[in-house]
């Protein structure tokens, strides 16, 4: 069995490292370098790097930030937020990004998928999915979770492996920022249905919940912010936790 992923995200507005709930009332969390040469010490198994503004304020994304961070860093490295088109992938891969993740521009022109899986391969594809539960489904957000739209995250994910991405990050705004635990409906639900690895996000509060998003969502990866950033879990104690309940991690940096 492969092993499970652990990945801390850092979400940056203005050059800095921010966290929210349900995607609102964004509050430092640090700068982000020093985070990052953190996480590598602590055995992170990759890195999530987020212009969460990028889209919304119809900008590139922070290309001399993403460089800044592949020099301090030696595991695989996912960069998003305002890319829009093959040349923005070809930047922050030229940048020192490793995969790069989309979610609205491949929304709106599912045609995108193809042509970079083509371009670049598959394997540096990510498409982000920002949902929420709403009306007893989870439906598809758009622009950092400001817009709804009527199409349901299954749906989406399906036609997103159809079309050549490579993963699946899937973020619940319902459980954003709350410790409450990952969303293991959806993440279930499509993990099933693809075979793609899905990285859960959203939610992590606590060490079961890892756990859970593994064993019962069937998820490939598990994604957090804030409880990585604050050090309420280090990496290192979780994957223990997780190896003891015979979750396949990577224990060994």
């Amino acid at each position: 069995m492969l092993a499970k992923r652990i990945i801390p995200c850092l979400d940056i507005k203005n050059g800095r490292t921010v966290k929210g709930v349900n995607f609102q009332h964004l509050k430092d969390a640090g700068d982000p370098i020093k985070l990052v040469c953190w996480y590598t010490k602590q055995g992170a198994d990759e890195l999530i790097f987020l212009d969460i503004t990028a889209t919304n304020e119809k900008r590139q994304t922070l290309t001399s930030l993403v460089r800044d961070i592949s020099s301090h860093i030696n595991i695989p490295f996912t960069v998003g937020g305002g890319v829009r088109e093959e040349e923005d992938v070809e930047l922050l891969l030229n940048a020192g990004a490793d995969k790069i993740s989309i979610n609205t521009a491949a929304f709106k022109n599912p045609n995108l998928l193809e042509d970079l899986s083509k371009r670049f391969g598959s394997q540096c594809i990510v498409l982000a999915i920002d949902t929420k539960y709403e009306n007893n489904e989870w439906w598809v957000y758009l622009n950092g979770g400001r817009i709804s739209t009527q199409t349901k995250t299954l749906d989406w994910a399906k036609e997103a492996f159809n079309r050549g991405a490579g993963e699946i990050l899937l973020t619940s705004m319902n459980h954003d920022g709350t410790k409450n635990g990952f969303a293991l409906d959806i993440t279930r639900k499509i993990s099933e249905n693809i075979s793609i690895p899905v990285i859960a996000s959203g939610g992590a509060g606590k060490l079961e919940d890892f756990y859970k998003i593994f064993h019962i969502g069937k998820a490939d990866a598990a994604l957090a912010a804030s409880i990585f950033h604050y050090r309420e879990i280090e990496i290192s104690n979780l994957k223990y936790y997780l190896e003891r309940f015979h979750i396949p991690v990577r224990t060994t940096i």
